[in-house]
């Protein structure tokens, strides 16, 4: 019999939460499906969501697979491309360019231009990691559109702060005044922006968490969004420990009893995905019931208090999120966010659709 943790990839929840990204703009959808799909699984995700306007994603190998797999839409690479060689592989399979850098402009500029390239020109508003200086854009733009390379030209930036309070104020005015004087489409709005600010919808929107069923926002959870889960972490009870009062649990001794307990071993442990830094008091389910984290999280198992749930024992489902226990819930208590719970999902976790 296998290990009995499985992650369960409800492809309806995708659906259901594509339709809330389309019922909240007018804009085309650019979804975002880089790091296989947000652990999802690329092609399913894609299959599932194949009436997207566009994927966008950061390994050129996986927008050819797209290609290949059949998929027309525009494609983009969100870091753009990173040597001479990449620019043959776009023309070939009519990929899209993300330019971010003066490097990367030059390449174009040496680029034999046998085939047209479509790209997407980065402003930097403020997140400083990719994109042109404010100051640097009105040039930048100049030399792509004299290039005879370039056949289509968005300018695209991305938000630090949509989803929190301080909002997108400052980095959407920026933005609107770089991009006035040029008649290109634009593309600002990641899930955050999209499902709160309307202003920065553009010609294409870049929903990407919201897809996968959890909120962008700390204050608004993802069943308020209308949005559904679509991976549930489950695995199975496997053994149950009796402990006394001064009893303590797992590697470092992180938690110590006070009082008599029943402690369920559950078959899940960081080389699944699981953050080994979640703390005592983690929330999960057990048989449907909420229940918490004890002890350090091991490489291949954890463990859950039983104490008020008698009728658990070996073989019960325990839920480490996803349908009733939301991951953001998860992610919270562990220190970080559902995305990176979700991209941490190991190979070896059966996936189950």
């Amino acid at each position: 019999m296998p290990r009995p943790i499985q992650a369960h990839i409800d492809l309806n929840a995708l659906e259901n939460n594509l339709h809330v990204a389309r019922h909240a703009t007018s804009s085309r959808i650019m979804a975002v499906i880089k790091a296989n799909g947000y652990g999802h699984g690329l092609l399913r995700v894609a299959q599932t969501l194949a009436d997207a306007d566009g994927f966008a994603l950061l390994d050129i190998q996986d927008a050819i697979r797209l290609r290949e797999a059949g998929y027309r839409q525009t494609i983009l690479l969100l870091e753009g491309f990173f040597d001479a060689a990449d620019m043959e592989l776009l023309a070939e399979y009519k990929l899209t360019s993300v330019i971010h850098s003066p490097w990367q402009i030059a390449q174009l500029a040496a680029y034999p231009k046998r085939k047209k390239l479509d790209v997407w020109l980065k402003v930097n508003t403020g997140m400083n990691r990719l994109g042109f200086a404010p100051s640097d854009v009105a040039q930048a733009l100049e030399l792509l559109l004299c290039q005879r390379a370039v056949r289509d030209l968005t300018l695209m930036t991305h938000f630090a702060h949509a989803d929190e309070a301080r909002g997108i104020g400052k980095p959407l005015q920026l933005f609107n005044e770089i991009a006035a004087d040029y008649r290109v489409s634009r593309s600002l709005a990641n899930s955050a922006a999209l499902l709160r600010y309307r202003a920065t919808h553009g010609d294409w929107v870049r929903p990407g968490i919201l897809l996968y069923g959890a909120s962008p926002f700390a204050d608004v959870t993802a069943a308020q969004l209308g949005l559904r889960p679509a991976m549930t972490l489950t695995s199975r009870i496997i053994a149950v420990q009796d402990l006394r009062s001064g009893d303590e649990i797992g590697y470092g001794a992180l938690f110590r009893a006070d009082r008599t307990m029943r402690v369920g071993i559950v078959a899940c442990g960081y080389a699944d995905g699981y953050p080994r830094h979640a703390p005592n008091g983690t929330p999960m389910l057990v048989a449907g019931q909420a229940a918490r984290l004890l002890g350090r999280v091991s490489m291949d198992m954890l463990c859950v208090d039983l104490s008020a749930l008698p009728d658990a024992d070996v073989g019960s489902v325990v839920t480490l999120w996803g349908e009733g226990m939301p991951i953001e819930q998860v992610a919270q208590a562990a220190g970080t966010i559902s995305y990176e719970l979700m991209c941490a999902l190991a190979a070896r976790v059966k996936v189950v659709v």
